[in-house]
């Protein structure tokens, strides 16, 4: 069994930890010198801040609201870290896939509640680190990743965790989310919604102009 890390909004987390006024306000971080939007808070979310946004596109926005600051690699890298270093704590077997992901796997352990196990995970990094995570489980890495976006998208039902341990499961969750599946004849890694955005899996959401 594996499973996919994948710790919410990290750099604003991050942030929120030595300043915690910025909780439950709208809170973006730029990258470089400021360029662009490189991670924001489900409330910057909420208030139109998009992913990836040029800062000068959005100088009104990030002006009226006060909710952009520079972003603090040191800082971001540390408290990675220390989430892997806890996550190390339920498995040995921790591979890093970027600096708020991992993926873990569980084979050679003998867990009988998967769910409960990824409840422990969430709760621990919370107590102790003050970031939120969301956990997927399922069989291959590609199903765990789905198994996290569910998790993620509907986090008053799974709290934060999704198991994929069954037939049943697999079955809808590949028919739902058919274009997510590398290993499906149909994978479309890369798509466009109804709305003319660009969908990349794992990557952020780009809009097209229309030319």
């Amino acid at each position: 069994m594996y499973a996919l890390v994948d710790c919410n909004n990290f750099y604003a987390s991050c942030e929120r930890v030595f300043q915690p006024k910025f909780n439950g306000k709208p809170l973006a971080i730029l990258s470089n010198n400021d360029g662009c939007v490189i991670s924001s808070s489900n409330e910057a979310k909420a208030a139109g801040v998009p992913m990836g946004a040029p800062a000068f596109q959005i100088k009104e926005l990030i002006k009226e609201k006060n909710i952009a600051i520079s972003s603090n690699y040191p800082l971001y890298g540390d408290l990675s870290n220390r989430v892997m270093g806890i996550l190390g704590q339920f498995t040995p077997n921790v591979e890093i896939h970027s600096i708020d992901e991992a993926f873990l796997n569980f084979d050679d352990l003998n867990i009988l509640d998967y769910h409960d196990y990824g409840l422990q995970m969430n709760n621990r990094v919370q107590k102790w680190l003050g970031i939120p995570t969301c956990i997927g489980f399922a069989e291959t890495k590609a199903l765990s990743k789905v198994a996290n976006k569910i998790a993620k998208k509907f986090q008053d039902r799974t709290k934060g965790v999704y198991v994929i341990d069954s037939e049943e499961k697999r079955i809808q969750v590949e028919k739902d989310y058919l274009h997510l599946m590398p290993e499906n004849p149909n994978y479309e890694p890369i798509k466009v919604n109804e709305e003319n955005q660009l969908i990349i899996w794992g990557m952020v959401t780009y809009v097209i102009k229309k030319v």
